[in-house]
């Protein structure tokens, strides 16, 4: 059994369901987050102390290598003399305000793992690509007309998903509003652009269900999992050209990257005007979390190979 102390921000749904890949796979995971204060904001004082608890886990527990997510989860990792470093990237920490903490610390690290090709590109270190996986179990589709009625949207209008918080900057709402308008100007029909945050995981699929189209404008991103999740309930997807979505939003997925405006709102159009939806499902099938467990465990693997032929020698 390989042990790690997996560093975090936050215990969001997608590291939660990475936890539990691994140690399906054999792994244990003792979990360290960051302190949040009630306030929300973390600050300096925050990190400090995780950094104490960090150090105290690392001298004491019996681990084989830490592993940090979020870049910034690096120092920490990094301060700590005992242990092999993992370091998971998830895309706002390497173009976000504080990517030159990922970049610098990346440097650093046994190994590196991140969401897509673009992100390996911009690291100025040599990484290993391993997107998020999906629950397939979870994300699969329900009837459209059962999943409306359960959350009460009319039947008569288009329903465009936007699968985060407004106030999140980096997924850009004010543009999504815009695009969403501009096609129902066109369309002639009524286009109504439903936000979801907030709502436990496991009911996100009636969203994606229920929807018509699902948006996304964000600034930038890794390997946004909201995309994989969408597809794997066959809910087209209209984006923007960020991580790695081009690679899988496809003519065969039914789904479209555009640059411009006027390019988002062609293919939305497009989508909501087409007759069914695709079979996008069968092309999310690589993205399952035992193949992303498999993968993370190989990284593991190859950390610890130099310490395990000191320790038989």
């Amino acid at each position: 059994m390989i042990r790690t102390l997996q560093l975090v921000t936050t215990r969001r749904p997608f590291f939660e369901q990475q936890v539990a890949a691994l140690e399906r796979h054999g792994v244990d995971c003792h979990v360290v987050t960051v302190p949040k204060p009630p306030s929300g904001a973390r600050s300096l004082r925050d990190y400090v102390r995780f950094y104490g608890r960090v150090l105290r886990e690392s001298l004491d527990g019996p681990y084989d290598l830490v592993h940090a997510n979020y870049g910034l989860t690096a120092p920490a990792a990094i301060a700590q003399p005992t242990r092999p470093i993992v370091l998971s990237l998830w895309g706002s920490d390497v173009w976000g305000k504080y990517g030159y903490v990922s970049d610098w610390c990346s440097r650093e690290f046994d190994a590196v793992i991140v969401m897509s090709e673009q992100m390996a590109d911009t690291l100025d270190t040599q990484s290993v690509v391993i997107p998020h996986g999906i629950d397939l179990n979870l994300f699969e589709p329900h009837p459209q007309t059962e999943a409306r009625a359960e959350l009460g949207w009319n039947d008569q209008q288009y329903h465009v998903l936007f699968p985060y918080s407004p106030s999140r900057e980096v997924k850009d709402y004010p543009r999504a509003v815009r695009v969403v308008e501009k096609a129902q100007e066109r369309l002639g029909k009524p286009v109504t652009l439903q936000t979801v945050s907030g709502e436990p995981h496991e009911r996100i699929p009636v969203y994606m269900s229920a929807a018509d189209a699902m948006l996304l404008t964000s600034h930038w991103e890794g390997s946004p999992n909201a995309v994989k999740e969408a597809l794997a309930c066959n809910l087209p997807v209209v984006s923007t050209d960020v991580g790695d979505v081009r690679s899988y939003l496809t003519e065969r997925s039914g789904s479209h990257v555009g640059r411009s405006d006027d390019e988002l709102v062609t293919a939305l159009c497009d989508v909501l005007e087409r007759d069914g939806r695709p079979n996008s499902r069968e092309t999310m099938v690589e993205f399952g979390l035992d193949q992303m467990a498999e993968n993370i465990v190989s990284v593991y693997e190859r950390v610890l190979e130099p310490k395990r032929e000191v320790t038989a020698s």
